[in-house]
């Protein structure tokens, strides 16, 4: 290969990593959004604490979990190739996966993906969990069981070898996070005030939209780096297909939730906007490589009229999700993987029961496997705050400090 070519292929996919990066600034710009201001502190710290840690856990036995080289006669489920990281030989040549990328860099690509399943938890959670038992949770998660899931596909492992297909993740990342929220807010309860004696949702603002509007602008930006990078090279008709399907899909699941929530409640919601572009983005990342324009479009379009459904779906349920993190990731993340067998070059029935499967699996075990580990955090350290805590604002009772210097000033 063309040494040129491969620093090329090398170069996109480190700046991809960097998008994907700077995507935790969007999550938790929104995050911090679409919440109260007495919360800022905490959901700040959380979500730095899910990168840093994410990509310490990924580095000590996250990545050769899930990329433990399966061979014939291994089951494809669960394998692991030793602790810690050390560039294998020919790892820095175009011999190593193809001339895309050094191994160096597949390491930290795959690593900043890693971090983004407890991130989707992180909003759901927010404004009534422990900070302790959710730390915790977020290191067995992503270190384990996020890991465990990616093998299974993106690692060679049984769902490859039946022909699963999710290109960047709309199963193996977004639903992983996605199943795991869902069972979070199960056993967490919702938000004091939530719903009223009669059961009915009531709004509970968020202290900056513009901050959240911002988060969502980022993680568009982010998912050229998510989807782009995951071409796995700069090759330019692919790379740049891809680009086009992820941003007609954002800007039509946008328009989706836009309509259907005008259509529904008779005012233009910004917040269904926001969360339409992002339900596009979920949806099209498990066949962003597979889909022609029209279809992206179809497929987001879709995305955000369920966004909207969605987020009714989880109130009628009395479960409270202050960002919409389940309808976004977890319902659009099934969506998304479905649309492979429904759209795009593969489509088919055989290809779309596969997918089926593929989700009730990843389904089954981020059930089994989150719904251990919180359950276990909730009968011994406890999951949830006390209602005073809740109430005066986890900041100065999980940090002692306020995001916003004059807050407490002005409370008086």
């Amino acid at each position: 290969m063309d040494a040129g070519l491969f620093t090329a292929n090398n170069v996109w996919m480190m700046l991809a990593t960097a998008l994907v990066f700077f995507m935790h600034t969007g999550f938790a710009f929104l995050e911090i959004g679409l919440t109260r201001q007495k919360n800022t502190i905490n959901i700040l710290f959380k979500n730095i604490f899910i990168i840093t840690g994410g990509l310490l856990l990924y580095y000590a036995f996250g990545f050769n979990l899930m990329y433990p080289g399966f061979e014939d006669g291994d089951m494809g489920i669960l394998k692991f190739a030793g602790f810690g990281i050390a560039a294998p030989e020919g790892g820095m040549t175009p011999d190593y996966a193809d001339g895309g990328y050094t191994w160096w860099t597949d390491f930290l690509f795959q690593g900043m993906f890693a971090a983004t399943a407890a991130t989707i938890v992180s909003g759901a959670v927010a404004e009534r969990i422990k900070i302790g038992s959710f730390m915790i949770f977020t290191v067995i998660y992503v270190g384990l069981v996020y890991p465990i899931v990616g093998a299974w596909k993106w690692g060679g492992g049984f769902l490859d070898s039946w022909g699963f297909y999710d290109f960047a993740g709309s199963t193996l990342v977004h639903s992983v996070g996605g199943w795991a929220a869902l069972v979070a807010i199960t056993l967490l309860g919702a938000r004091i005030g939530k719903f009223g004696k009669d059961g009915k949702p009531k709004a509970i603002p968020g202290h900056s939209i513009p901050m959240a509007t911002a988060g969502v602008l980022i993680l568009w930006l982010g998912w050229f780096g998510f989807n782009g990078g995951s071409v796995l090279s700069a090759d330019p008709e692919l790379t740049s297909l891809v680009l086009v399907t992820t941003s007609l899909a954002a800007a039509a699941g946008g328009f989706g939730a836009m309509i259907t929530s005008t259509v529904l409640y008779k005012n233009l919601d910004l917040t269904m906007f926001l969360n339409g572009i992002l339900g596009g983005l979920v949806g099209i990342t498990a066949g962003a490589d597979l889909m022609s324009p029209n279809e992206a479009v179809i497929i987001g379009f879709l995305a955000g009229i369920i966004i909207v459904l969605g987020v009714a779906l989880v109130d009628k349920l009395k479960l409270d999700d202050p960002v919409g993190a389940v309808a976004v990731h977890l319902i659009c993340g099934i969506w998304g993987t479905l649309a492979v067998g429904l759209f795009g070059s593969m489509a088919g029935v055989d290809q779309f029961m596969t997918q089926l499967y593929g989700v009730l699996i990843v389904g089954a075990f981020c059930i089994v496997t989150s719904g251990t580990i919180l359950g276990v955090l909730k009968a011994t350290l406890g999951l949830r705050v006390s209602k005073e805590e809740e109430l005066e604002g986890l900041d100065i009772h999980e940090h002692g400090m306020d995001a916003y210097a004059d807050f407490r000033m002005n409370q008086h």
